[in-house]
């Protein structure tokens, strides 16, 4: 069954000019028969960048929105319409506004798992690889409002010391691992290094050994000696890792670290996505336009690599 759902979607592929990402945190199969796969702003960035018409974005909402504000020009399936962030949904535009009323005098910077809406609002984007250089870019008399990830937020505070308003949004699915959890990794393989996510929670983050990206942890993953590292964030990086590193061992902080979203996507529903054409991503050009220069402007302050 599988062979002849992949045999479909590779034809429906080349009928459509189609590419497929798909995001770190995503199933194995579908990271396996993507033709990219990263976070979520590198995903849009690479499809802006290819010939390709239609871009299956095999993710949640916010990660489809982004590709749209890059690339207007071409049609982006989301391929399970209920694929949505918690983290995204925890401030809307309006709740925004009224924060930034408060505060008339701060920057807005928002974390890229926000929804197009609230871009819109933003002065910067920025990313969990890039928020302090971002927030190291800014003139340093000015307040900023970090929204949505307080743990991202305070992550950034503790590496500028910089006079932040932190909204208290969160992501599920990080905050369920625990410092219990990494302790009783690190009792378990001792030798192993602890990366962790900025998103985790603060006692996590301080067990850590090193706080990271996904790409981030990717590269160090790469570079490291070490055979051991025990990864605390979504379990579907696991994947690519072992992929990347066969010889060495990746240990789940915490088994039950699974975004149900993430999860969502299926073979099936990438074939029924091309076929159907759904579910199609569209971002009100007036929004499109103001959440591009917040993601702009973000490119601007970073180093040319």
């Amino acid at each position: 069954m599988s062979e002849r759902l992949l045999e479909k979607i590779e034809r429906l592929k080349q009928q459509r000019n189609a590419v497929i990402l798909a995001h770190n945190y995503q199933p194995d199969r579908i990271q396996d028969i993507a033709d990219f796969c990263g976070d979520s702003l590198g995903l849009s960035i690479k499809a802006a960048q290819t010939d390709a018409e239609v871009i299956v974005f095999c993710g949640v909402l916010f990660m489809a929105e982004t590709a749209v504000i890059l690339s207007p020009e071409k049609t982006v399936l989301l391929p399970d319409k209920l694929a949505g962030c918690p983290m995204a949904d925890m401030i809307t535009a309006e709740q925004l506004a009224k924060l930034k009323a408060r505060h008339p005098d701060a920057l807005v910077v928002c974390y890229v798992n926000s929804s197009a809406e609230v871009k819109a609002q933003s002065d910067y984007c920025c990313t969990s690889a890039n928020a302090v250089e971002v927030i190291n870019s800014l003139p340093k008399e000015r307040r900023i409002i970090f929204v949505p990830d307080q743990y991202l937020g305070q992550f950034v505070v503790e590496r500028t010391g910089r006079d932040f308003v932190l909204w208290p949004g969160y992501c599920p699915t990080h905050a369920v691992i625990t410092e219990d959890d990494i302790r009783d990794k690190k009792a378990k393989y001792p030798d192993a290094i602890v990366m962790a996510h900025p998103e985790c929670t603060e006692p996590v983050k301080k067990l850590s050994d090193k706080l990271l990206s996904t790409g981030q942890m990717l590269a160090f993953a790469e570079k490291s000696s070490s055979q051991q590292f025990i990864i605390a964030t979504e379990t579907g990086i696991i994947h690519t890792l072992k992929k990347q590193n066969p010889e060495a061992e990746f240990i789940a902080a915490a088994e039950k670290a699974i975004c149900p979203n993430m999860k969502r996507i299926t073979l099936e529903k990438i074939v029924w996505s091309l076929e159907d054409m759904q579910y199609k991503i569209t971002v009100p050009e007036e929004i499109r336009i103001k959440a591009k220069k917040a993601i702009d402007k973000m490119v601007e302050t970073l180093p040319a690599k």
